[in-house]
């Protein structure tokens, strides 16, 4: 059976809400996602496909992904 939290870290992706600030509106029309904010911070759930792109817009929009 796969170990749950290796399929949580490929189905989410965690950050502070203010660092989505300039950019969640357009990850939100480019990308299939669903974007929680809790307690200031953010997750972001989708497909591994989708977390694995968005991975790669936040990186290149200056998003520190921890």
């Amino acid at each position: 059976m796969p170990d749950p939290s290796k399929l949580r870290d490929s189905t989410q992706i965690v950050v502070p809400c203010s660092s989505l600030d300039d950019v969640r509106d357009q990850l939100e029309r480019e990308f299939t996602v669903t974007v929680f904010p809790v307690n200031g911070t953010c997750k972001i759930i989708g497909s591994p496909v989708e977390i694995k792109a968005v991975n790669q817009f936040l990186t290149r929009h200056g998003v520190t992904i921890p």
